[in-house]
């Protein structure tokens, strides 16, 4: 298929992963001939202290854009919402993290499918968390997919891939803000070949490594199993930046580790100890080494510096999972 007319495409996505790819296809409209018709995201919802209603970076960016808003609550559900996408007669829907599940009903309209934009090497880490996954699982490289979608968790055949590094101090704030950026200049790339039959979809069984999945991520992940070795909780800091962070007890309450490293030598699991480069907590295998921590009801901070005026910290054992501590 090639497509002669102007191509009409709606844009679905939420948070900020998404808003590079809308801007790219919103700036490539005057070379390229295509149009927006209409921005899909998640409906407002409450954020913050006052639990005020707060709209999705994609909304707020659609909106500066001058670009129609839509914002169903399901769309496996709600008969009318599927019909406003179909009166809007797209040639293409393209989606970028946007957190409901596409039905059949929607895969179907428009000519040249549904294409994704996912935030891992395909068809390693489909579902909702491959950035997150691919920091705690400890990989040095990644990347981005663009695809077609189909009924499927991220099943769908291939358009063009493309590999990200993941620095040593990679959080999931730095390596996404890389990987959106470089899946939004992929997809006006990919777009291009594909609305002019250039390109072809490749099945995922032809591509290299073994089809994994991960979850949607929930606060209870963040907490801290003292028993698993060092390295493992070190990258939790960083995978699970800047939510829910990685996080113990102390003194019954919330206690946040921002920023680690790993220190050699050994101490029971969950035990605090004074170190020259600042507090370190046993673990399975090795020690972390806490540099930003944030205590309950407080600012992040330096973790020497918490130790100024909590002396206590030094000789307390921190629990491990689900465990609690007056400690």
């Amino acid at each position: 298929m090639m497509l002669n007319a102007r191509a009409r495409i709606i844009f679905m996505g939420t948070p900020e992963f998404a808003t590079p790819s809308l801007r790219a296809l919103v700036e490539a409209a005057p070379r390229t001939g295509w149009q927006v018709v209409a921005v899909a995201t998640q409906p407002d919802r409450p954020a913050g202290r006052g639990r005020q209603m707060v709209s999705s970076p994609v909304k707020q960016m659609a909106m500066t854009f001058g670009l129609p808003v839509l914002q169903p609550t399901s769309l496996r559900k709600d008969p009318s919402a599927v019909e406003t996408l179909r009166s809007l007669a797209p040639d293409l829907v393209v989606v970028a993290a946007y957190g409901l599940i596409l039905p059949a009903s929607v895969l179907e309209i428009p000519t040249f499918g549904c294409v994704n934009v996912h935030a891992s090497l395909l068809p390693a880490y489909r579902g909702a968390s491959p950035i997150a996954a691919a920091i705690l699982d400890g990989l040095t490289q990644t990347g981005v997919t663009i695809m077609l979608m189909d009924e499927g968790l991220d099943t769908g055949p291939a358009l063009r891939q493309a590999t990200q590094p993941i620095y040593p101090d990679d959080t999931s704030v730095t390596l996404s803000e890389r990987l959106a950026q470089q899946g939004a200049e992929l997809l006006v790339e990919t777009l291009t070949d594909w609305l002019q039959g250039s390109v072809a979809p490749i099945d995922q069984a032809l591509l290299p490594g073994e089809p994994s999945s991960c979850q949607q991520i929930k606060k209870e992940d963040g907490l801290i199993d003292w028993n698993k070795p060092a390295a493992y909780i070190e990258r939790m800091t960083r995978a699970y930046t800047p939510w829910p962070t990685a996080y113990t007890y102390w003194k019954g309450e919330p206690f946040k580790i921002l920023s680690a490293a790993v220190l050699e030598g050994e101490s029971s699991p969950g035990r605090v100890e004074r170190t020259p480069e600042g507090p370190a907590v046993g673990t399975g295998k090795g020690r972390l080494l806490l540099r930003t921590v944030q205590p309950a009801g407080k600012r992040p901070m330096e973790a020497r510096s918490f130790l100024n005026g909590a002396p206590d910290f030094i000789g307390a054992t921190l629990p491990s999972g689900l465990e609690t501590s007056s400690n």
